[in-house]
């Protein structure tokens, strides 16, 4: 499991990256919108990635100890995302929807981006 921390951690400072990204962009350009959208949809989606990650962990708890695991909380990271696109939709003027749910995906981005850059780079 240390394995699974580390690979969160390099993800969770990627995303990092990306938010800063997003917000030099909404301070230095007239897109304010969309980099707005990018940011709220991407810090929903840290949310569901942290969440993603403490699941998993007690998940795998769970499966050593040798006891019954309720799920990995789907319904509670739709929820989130769900919470993301209401917040665009109530306040259009200052997020646009699109952007937003791409920020959503931006976890699962890192994440293919992650694994196949280490696939490539350590397994050589």
């Amino acid at each position: 499991m240390p394995e699974f921390r580390v690979m969160y951690n390099r993800q969770r400072k990627w995303i990092f990256y990306l938010l800063s990204f997003y917000v030099l962009g909404w301070g230095f350009t007239s897109y304010k919108t969309i980099f707005l959208g990018l940011i709220l949809g991407t810090c929903f989606s840290f949310l569901n990635l942290w969440m993603l990650v403490r699941k998993t962990e007690s998940f795998d708890k769970a499966i050593a100890k040798g006891k019954k695991v309720r799920s990995l909380g789907s319904l509670q990271r739709m929820a989130t995302a769900a919470i993301a696109v209401i917040i665009a939709l109530r306040y259009p003027q200052y997020f646009q929807i699109i952007y937003v749910v791409l920020g959503l995906m931006t976890s699962y981005i890192v994440i293919m981006i992650d694994y196949f850059y280490h696939a490539l780079h350590v397994h050589k």
